[in-house]
């Protein structure tokens, strides 16, 4: 097959085209693993830096020519330091799963258990054996999990974590209503010489705005995170700990284990996210848990079943809401990508097998809260999903009125644009 060159670029244009006016000017994202970053952070994100190489740590590179992607990647260092309240930090991993990967490939060998939630409960891929752990051959076990309370067994884990003695236990995951409990299992964790390690990637940005508890603050030994959920940067991994051993360690399993080149690029949005978060992250944080609360408050009283009601429903940016009723998570999912409302299909922990028809849906509000978006439009988007997986109505319909009401939210809020620093320079995206 010979494809026309001139018609292949003109494709190539016209997808980034209709794909960025569909995300961001006609839909309302809510895929919790999701956001955009300010227009600054965008506009530092395209550099010279994207084509460099730095094998190596900072002062100790295998490259000449690193001189300023040393200091970028020393003051990025210094931000997260002093936002998460750590005292080392590695931020060359390129992706939250190649920073849980580091930590494992640092701390085990083939043979070793580690601990995580279960699938339904949202753990991460990068936390069973599907995944790294797998990869690393690793045996994974589940820690206990309470439906009711709808998080970790405290009592049955702290039994399974004595009997068994892994050598690390994940808490956190991809599906995170409400905090895991670090500091109650600190001590069996320990007891038995294993590592209590935190993936923060969906509540990193809630954390920088204190609505949500710094695992390192409660004992952690290790937070992993990627950098482009709640915390709006750009696509990337950083590890987090106080304990200079296992960093050292861990250090040696980023390069040269598992990264070559780190996506140097991306240091200078990740710095402009940081300060973004330093000086608006308490106000953007604390607005994001409002509009999901609300979220979940308007859902349930629509006529949706929302996980966790005896809980409060949530204490981060997630909303879970069992669609099983309505056709399950998968069909309801595409009726409302009909509708120009995008959210993600998900397991609920009484789904009776993951590989089968998924019963939730998982939403996010970080998106549309640096939008600019609020309770009240929290309450018509509950609405809007209510008209099309209740009342049943055609999706095409819905789909214009939500094109309208976004039109309304177009401007990202809680970060800086470069005329705000002095750069004269009108950034849009292509459409």
């Amino acid at each position: 097959m010979s494809l026309d060159i001139d018609s292949a670029l003109s494709r190539v244009l016209d997808l980034v085209k209709v794909h960025n006016r569909w995300r961001r000017l006609e839909s309302i994202n809510l895929i919790a693993s999701e956001n955009v970053m300010s227009p600054l952070a965008e506009y530092v994100y395209l550099n010279d830096m994207e084509g460099r190489y730095a094998e190596g740590t900072l002062g100790n590179r295998y490259y000449q020519g690193t001189k300023y992607i040393d200091a970028l990647e020393g003051l990025l260092t210094d931000l997260m330091k002093q936002l998460f309240h750590a005292k080392f930090v590695d931020v060359r991993p390129i992706s939250g799963t190649i920073a849980n990967t580091a930590v494992y490939a640092a701390l085990t060998e083939p043979g070793d258990t580690i601990f995580s939630i279960p699938i339904p409960a949202g753990s991460h891929i990068s936390h069973r054996a599907t995944g790294a752990p797998g990869v690393l051959r690793l045996k994974v076990m589940n820690l206990p999990w309470n439906n009711d309370e709808f998080n970790v067994d405290i009592d049955k884990s702290i039994k399974l974590i004595r009997e068994v003695k892994p050598k690390i236990v994940i808490l956190g995951g991809s599906v995170y209503l409400f905090p895991h409990p670090v500091r109650e299992l600190l001590d069996a964790v320990h007891e038995v010489n294993a590592i209590l390690l935190h993936d923060s990637a969906h509540v990193l940005g809630l954390i920088a705005g204190r609505v949500f508890p710094n695992p390192l603050e409660l004992g952690a030994d290790v937070m992993t995170s990627s950098t482009h959920k709640t915390f709006p940067g750009p696509q990337g991994g950083v590890i987090f700990t106080n304990n200079e051993e296992l960093f050292s360690k861990i250090q040696r399993a980023v390069f040269p284990g598992l990264t070559s080149n780190y996506h140097h690029h991306r240091y200078a949005a990740t710095a402009v996210t940081a300060i973004e978060m330093i000086k608006f992250g308490e106000a953007y944080a604390k607005q994001i848990v409002e509009n999901a609360r609300t979220l979940a408050e308007e859902l349930h009283a629509l006529g949706f079943n929302v996980v966790a009601e005896n809980k409060g429903f949530t204490s981060t940016h997630q909303v879970l809401v069992d669609v099983a009723k309505l056709g399950g998570g998968a069909k309801s999912a595409a009726l409302l990508e009909e509708a120009n409302i995008i959210v993600s299909k998900t397991a609920l922990p009484w789904d009776k097998a993951f590989r089968g028809e998924l019963s939730g849906l998982r939403l996010g509000v970080q998106e549309m809260t640096r939008f600019g978006m609020g309770k009240d439009e929290m309450k018509a988007i509950a609405e809007f999903m209510a008209r099309v997986l209740i009342k049943g109505e055609d999706p095409d319909n819905v789909r214009k009125e939500v094109i309208e009401f976004r039109r309304e939210f177009t401007m990202i809020k809680y970060g800086f644009h470069p005329k705000d620093v002095g750069i004269d320079v009108d950034l849009r995206i292509l459409v």
